[in-house]
This record gives C-alpha cells, sequence and structure tokens, in this order.
C-alpha cells in the first residue's frame, strides 16, 4: 500500500521544533556578536523589539553584575569562627552569587553587543566601588584589614 499507507508520520525530533521554532521567530540564533535592540535575552521574547525594554534589560544585567560583584566582596563570604549557622549563611550566600553570576553568563551568550557591554560595565564598576582601592579608607588607623568590607 503506496499511496494510502495508514501509518502515521514519525513525530519531528527535538532539533527540528527548534530550527522551526527559530525560523518563526525570525532566524537562527546568532552565534557572532551583533548591535541592536532586536534581541532575546534569558527569557523566550524578552526584551523584543521595543527599545524601552531593551535599556531596561541591559540596566537589569548592569545591576546583577554588580551585585554579584558586591556579593563576592561582602563581609558574609569572608572566614570567621566555626558555626553551623555561619556555614549555611555562607553556602546561600554563595549558592546566590553563583546563580547571578551563571545568569549574566547567559545573558551574555545572546552574542548581543549591548548586553555584554552592560555587564562588563556592572562588574567594573562593582569592582571599582566594593573591591578596588579607590574607596578604602587610608587614614593612619592601621586596624582596618587589607581588604575592607562595604556591606
Amino acid at each position: 500500500m503506496m499511496g494510502g499507507s495508514s501509518h502515521a508520520a514519525p513525530a519531528p525530533s527535538p532539533s527540528a521544533l527548534f530550527q522551526h521554532r527559530r525560523r518563526h521567530h525570525g532566524g537562527m540564533m546568532h552565534m557572532t556578536f551583533f548591535w541592536g535592540k532586536n534581541t532575546e535575552v534569558l527569557f523566550d521574547g524578552w526584551p523584543g523589539t521595543s527599545l524601552t525594554m531593551y535599556w531596561v534589560c541591559l540596566a537589569s544585567i548592569f545591576f546583577i553584575s554588580a551585585l554579584s560583584e558586591w556579593i563576592s566582596r561582602c563581609g558574609v563570604m569572608k572566614a570567621g569562627p566555626a558555626s553551623f549557622g555561619g556555614g549555611l549563611v555562607q553556602t546561600l550566600v554563595y549558592t546566590v552569587r553563583a546563580g547571578l553570576s551563571y545568569l549574566i553568563m547567559l545573558a551574555v551568550m545572546s552574542f548581543n553587543g549591548g548586553v555584554f557591554l552592560a555587564a562588563m560595565a556592572g562588574f567594573g564598576l562593582g569592582f571599582m566601588i566594593f573591591g578596588s582601592r579607590a574607596f578604602k579608607d587610608t587614614g593612619s588607623n592601621n586596624n582596618h584589614t587589607d581588604i575592607q568590607s562595604h556591606c
């Protein structure tokens, strides 16, 4: 039975569905850096094609990058007396920082130049404020540790 076969067509492969979905959304995913507001970052359809939402996206990436830098320099991550509760707090803070860092990595993998620059600016400003010598107390009081907490 060549022409009138009652067998159902095989289900499409996951890669075929992905390619169909990408074509439906306007082309293949970028694999090189590009400039422009029409992109997807972290979530399906976000920020979309709106210039306002693109700026919200860039500000969010900038803020999350700076927040990640603050958490990594925060006094909670420094060594202290051994205690189970303190260890749990350190573990929670570390896990949040790692999660934020992975979100930034995934955002940068959108290959949008603006997203990359927003992430680098957030990390840079966060380090300058919370980790560099720029805002350290350089007074004559030698009781301060070498790395001062800004938390």
